[in-house]
């Protein structure tokens, strides 16, 4: 593969950065995109290359968005239920196959590493929760329970959520506050310290403190919000320290 590919697998949207020497096996690392800037796969590869990573980096759309985007949009009717609900479960299933088709396509070892951005963080964490075989992952902005990005969503916009029995079910089966001892691999969470406190931050620093010590990083990030764009250089230093540190 070239350098720098736009293709897909599995049925996938994907952004592929290749390593330094693309014929040698190499580690795999994986990302999932934000809503928010960088919101589809080329773009975060622009913006947070990872390029100081000897490994193949692969950044994958998430459902519901860019060319999967539903016709008419998506229905935010039920914001819940209908958009962050399936992103995240449909995210996650799909990837056994994607990561199937990438290491028969690529020339990887077995050193995998995950990268997830907002509610591409809650992809990562679901993928790892569910067994994904990785060694190391980097929440970046991270969503850690579902409740807290609605909450976030509210204060931004100025709405109330209509909570229903259904929805809020959902949104405990994605509370990785609470299911902390699922996720296996060293964590690294990089969050803005201009993010919304309620919904994101205090929820990122509950999951830090609820992991096991020293298998856990926290890096607040002095004066950026929600997006990295504008942190992009030291946001992308921080998650190349982190997965270089535990790929070799």
């Amino acid at each position: 593969m070239t350098p720098v590919q736009h293709d897909t697998a599995a049925g996938v949207p994907i952004t592929v950065l290749a390593p330094q020497d693309p014929s040698r096996p190499a580690a795999l690392v994986v990302a999932w995109h934000l809503l928010d800037e960088p919101a589809d796969p080329a773009r975060m590869a622009a913006l947070l290359p990872l390029a100081g990573l000897d490994a193949w980096r692969v950044y994958l759309g998430l459902p519901l968005t860019g060319d999967r985007t539903p016709p008419g949009g998506p229905d935010f009717s039920d914001v819940v239920a209908n958009v962050f609900e399936p992103i995240v479960r449909l995210a996650a299933e799909e990837f056994p196959a994607v990561l199937a088709e990438l290491r028969s396509r690529l020339p990887v070892d077995d050193r995998l590493a995950l990268v997830g951005g907002s509610i591409g963080a809650l992809v990562a964490q679901q993928v790892l929760a569910a067994g994904a075989p990785a060694r190391a992952t980097a929440l970046i902005s991270p969503v850690v329970q579902l409740s807290g990005l609605v909450t976030a969503n509210e204060r931004a916009f100025g709405m109330a959520y209509p909570w229903s029995a259904s929805s809020t079910a959902m949104a405990e089966r994605f509370d990785f506050v609470a299911r902390a001892d699922e996720l296996s691999t060293p964590v690294l969470l990089v969050v803005g310290e201009e993010d919304d406190e309620p919904g994101l931050r205090v929820p990122a620093e509950k999951l830090w403190q609820a992991l096991p010590a020293g298998r856990a990083s926290l890096v607040h990030v002095p004066g950026m919000g929600h997006t990295p764009v504008t942190h992009a250089a030291e946001v992308d230093a921080a998650v190349t320290g982190w997965l270089a540190r535990h790929l070799t």
